[in-house]
């Protein structure tokens, strides 16, 4: 399909072909969902659920653009012929407005045409840890952890704690959950990976000190149970005594678990439930994500299509600053974007960091060092 490079104005006629192709494919998709026996198959049953509301959200992207265009070009030809200038005044203020309303659909038009990420449907598991900063990182991970509860609670999705070992002034050294419950889970989460930094006076300090701590995120797509295959001699499975509040809240058992996946080095625990087969079990769902994305890098650097996009979000990569003090502001590093209320981000309102971000990615945005970071 030949369309208008990035930086030029694609139109509609550019991608009609495309266009008249998707529509087959969306009454395609119809058809099979209407075949009462496709419901007695629930795999087949969810692809194609997937890919009709992928489908159906894109044309009514496409007719909304479209749309936008036909309202701008009418108002510009209404501006060349009106004469009345007070007319003109309000033809004007309209195409004004009409014209990013259309560049930007046009953006998310280009975007939405790209192959879809195979994972971009799954739910995720996510894991917050401490970097540098001592307990200080500590407390900010278990507030990153907070933040990531009221971002699910906003948007109707489940949260599942999985594991979570806390520190000893109630910070956090590890939280593993897991989220569901939304097409569009991984899709908002997936660019939450990376370093995360806080700068500001901790509870910690008794001089009035500023600290800099860091904290990562890495979210990992959920693996189906067939895409990842363990056996038993390829894993060694410890277990251990889970620790404890003191006194008689010690776990009196070895119930925490840990398995070290032998090929690949990749350790992981879980302590949280009171029962050791509950342990393993969450332990083996976080290793076959963690597995999974091991290998779906591995492959994508093989095939040498390790992407820009696969390096902006690397566990070592990072992404925000989030600022207390002597001012407050929380800046994405990938592309500038800031905001002065750290408090509401906080409080879970980071759509305006992941929308921004997407904005920058329609329009060919690439990651560029910033000379101001080390500054903040």
């Amino acid at each position: 399909m030949s369309v208008a490079n990035e930086g030029q104005v694609m139109t509609p006629q550019d991608i009609a072909p495309h266009i008249e192709n998707l529509r087959k494919q969306f009454q395609e998709v119809e058809q099979r969902l209407a075949d009462p026996t496709l419901y007695t198959r629930l795999g087949e049953l969810k692809k194609y659920s997937i890919e009709h509301q992928r489908l159906k959200e894109f044309l009514h992207l496409y007719e909304r653009w479209t749309g936008t265009l036909a309202e701008l070009g009418k108002n510009r030809a209404l501006l060349a012929e009106e004469n009345d200038e007070e007319m003109k005044a309000l033809i004007a203020a309209e195409v004004a407005a009409l014209e990013p309303a259309g560049a930007e659909l046009e953006n998310r038009v280009r975007l939405a045409m790209l192959p879809p990420d195979p994972d971009e449907n799954r739910n995720i598991i996510v894991e917050i840890r401490p970097a540098a900063g001592g307990e200080e990182s500590a407390l900010f991970a278990g507030e990153l952890f907070r933040l990531y509860t009221k971002y699910a609670e906003k948007r109707g999705w489940k949260l599942e704690l999985l594991d979570c070992s806390g520190s000893d002034l109630g910070g956090i050294r590890e939280a593993i959950f897991s989220l569901s419950g939304g097409r569009d889970v991984f899709a908002k989460m997936k660019y939450e990976s990376g370093v995360h930094r806080v700068q500001r006076v901790p509870a910690t300090e008794t001089g009035g000190r500023i600290h800099t701590s860091t904290i990562t995120v890495a979210v990992l797509p959920e693996a189906e149970e067939v895409e990842v295959e363990i056996r038993p001699e390829d894993i060694r499975i410890d277990t251990y005594r889970s620790g404890g509040a003191g006194g008689q809240k010690v776990n009196k058992t070895d119930s925490a678990v840990r398995i070290t996946h032998l090929a690949t080095g990749i350790v992981v625990t879980c302590q949280n439930e009171r029962s050791q087969y509950k342990n393993k079990d969450v332990a083996m769902s976080v290793l076959k994500s963690r597995l999974y994305e091991h290998y779906r890098i591995e492959k994508e650097k093989e095939n040498a299509k390790f992407s820009a996009e696969k390096k902006e979000i690397a566990w070592g990569s990072q992404i925000r600053s989030y600022v207390f003090q002597p001012y407050t502001m929380v800046k994405d590093h990938r592309n500038k974007f800031f905001v002065g209320n750290v408090q509401s981000v906080m409080d879970g309102d980071i759509d305006p960091f992941i929308e921004s971000w997407l904005r920058f990615k329609w329009k060919g945005g690439t990651v560029a060092a910033d000379a101001d970071d080390e500054d903040l």
